[in-house]
């Protein structure tokens, strides 16, 4: 399996402590973010790693891992910075597409590996848990995320009005098996075509957007259901109640951190 980790991003809602460094490289209890899930993968004998980088990207491992540059990630979205990546979707292996601003257990990442289908989505079945701990009014950030009977994914990333429109939060880890893999090019071309995507709307266009597309177009697109193991870094407001947790021996209720 091939593993590619979006990593352009500065995080500005990290700042400062993105100021000097990208936002994988902020440290959760001592490690930085992308150190934790590179470990993860490298345990599972996941070891063919690229990292697409932007901002700071000169400080990401690339004397250990292939680092691709999205120049344009000031403007730009996930969806860019993976196709930046397009030598690497060719076909001859699984691909596993992820954020580089979450940390997960081994479970998450078996259990996604372990998936069968075209495209299988991690799905966080306790994401309330979390949300409730990180924000005050969950429902203002989670997006809407529908399975059918035998697990299809419906619907996702839509801004969701009630609670009965949330499965799961998709836990931006995504596996495309080898055969499906090379036709991604496709579908990503063929969205510059559709008018909601004209001019800059398609460098911002959000994973999620891509994801809809694919189950629009029907492809096997399926959900994962994990419950927890899982966190997202993505505001200081995050990472000093991930800290406090710890601090309390509380946070292994969401993520085992290792």
């Amino acid at each position: 399996m091939r593993a590619i980790i979006l990593a352009a991003g500065q995080g500005t809602r990290l700042a400062p402590h993105t100021n000097d460094r990208p936002k994988c490289l902020v440290e959760l209890s001592g490690q930085s973010l992308l150190r934790r899930q590179l470990s993860v993968l490298t345990d599972l004998g996941v070891e063919d790693i690229v990292i697409v980088g932007g901002y700071r990207a000169d400080q990401l491992p690339g004397d250990q891992h292939k680092v691709i540059v999205n120049s344009d990630f000031a403007t730009t979205n996930m969806v860019r910075s993976l196709f930046c990546a397009e030598e690497a979707l060719d076909g001859t292996d699984d691909v596993l597409i992820a954020y580089s601003d979450i940390v997960y257990e081994a479970r998450v990442l078996r259990a996604l590996i372990d998936a069968q289908g075209a495209v299988t989505v991690a799905v966080n079945t306790e994401w309330r848990d979390l949300w409730d701990v990180r924000m005050d009014d969950p429902l203002a950030d989670a997006e809407s995320l529908r399975l059918g009977p035998d697990d299809r994914l419906l619907e996702i990333g839509k801004k969701a009005t009630d609670y009965a429109q949330i499965e799961g939060q998709y836990m931006g880890l995504i596996k495309i098996a080898a055969d499906w893999v090379p036709k991604l090019v496709g579908v990503y071309d063929g969205m510059a075509k559709l008018p909601r995507y004209e001019a800059a709307a398609f460098g911002n266009m959000y994973m999620t957007d891509f994801l809809q597309q694919l189950c629009d177009l029907d492809w096997p697109v399926y959900g994962v259901k994990i419950a927890g193991g899982w966190l997202e870094v993505d505001s200081v407001e995050d990472l000093a109640v991930y800290h406090a947790l710890a601090n309390e021996s509380e946070l292994d209720h969401f993520c085992k951190l290792f």
